[in-house]
């Protein structure tokens, strides 16, 4: 189905499609051995430029906050998200295309044995500033202190540095992490299941809002996301069922 001509331009005004991308989650985008960004995010908003008949620009950041701020700003046309209330207050979402696994890991002398164990007074938590895990967590912690790293890539770094207790992020991330860095583990399972999804600013509209949401579903039905992620060789994520 052609897309008309108002909806092309609520999200190409400047005649570009300009795509915010988060570098600080490995599972959606990072970089290529040539240094260009490459991933499934890169992938989707390709996908989505061919679809409206547009060049796309890549608006690349090194964090989810930097990049959320971007796209509720007006400042970036799409974005690639972990679904949360905060942002959705000048964020339209799409239903999400990929599940990701959060995790906490600390180190292996820690008397830590479980993710419920982790909120308690005393421990402290140290998640990437305007991350998902950092929103989740702040809602949902009651008795353990979250301290914040600049961005989630550096959030393990800063976990040795500072000595805190426990450090949270994506599960691939930690375990890559884990490899690096001897003599830490992650606590078995997950604390959250992040919903990865598409969003445009809400000041584009609810036939924007609505196109996008058609295009999420039509490349998960289409194969499109699950080809993504095995091309990309990306591990511990899901393709998101159909919405309901």
């Amino acid at each position: 189905m052609p897309v008309s001509p108002s909806v092309v331009q609520a999200f190409a005004p400047t005649g570009r499609l300009r795509a915010s991308i988060n570098l600080g989650n490995p599972i959606l985008a990072g970089r290529g051995p040539d240094g260009e960004p490459k991933g499934v995010s890169i992938d989707l908003a390709r996908e989505f430029g061919r679809r409206l008949g547009v060049e796309v620009e890549l608006v690349v950041f090194d964090s989810a906050g930097k990049s959320v701020d971007a796209v509720s700003q007006d400042k970036t046309d799409i974005g690639f998200f972990a679904v949360d209330p905060k942002r959705a207050e000048h964020i339209a979402f799409t239903a999400p295309y990929v599940l990701i696994e959060g995790a906490y890991l600390v180190q292996d002398e820690s008397a830590l044995k479980a993710n419920e164990e982790v909120d308690r007074a005393g421990q402290r938590v140290m998640v990437g500033l305007g991350s998902a895990y950092d929103l989740y967590l702040t809602r949902e912690l009651k008795n353990a202190t979250i301290v914040r790293a600049a961005t989630s890539p550096s959030v393990v770094d800063e976990f040795v540095a500072q000595g805190v207790e426990v450090a949270a992020g994506v599960k691939q991330q930690l375990e890559a992490d884990a490899k690096r860095l001897p003599g830490h583990r992650l606590l078995p399972g997950r604390f959250m299941v992040i919903q990865q999804a598409m969003g445009c600013p809400r000041s584009r509209g609810e036939e924007a809002a609505r196109e996008l949401a058609r295009f999420v579903e039509e490349r998960k039905a289409n194969g499109f996301v699950a080809e993504a992620l095995n091309r990309h060789r990306i591990e511990g994520a899901s393709v998101a069922p159909p919405q309901a």
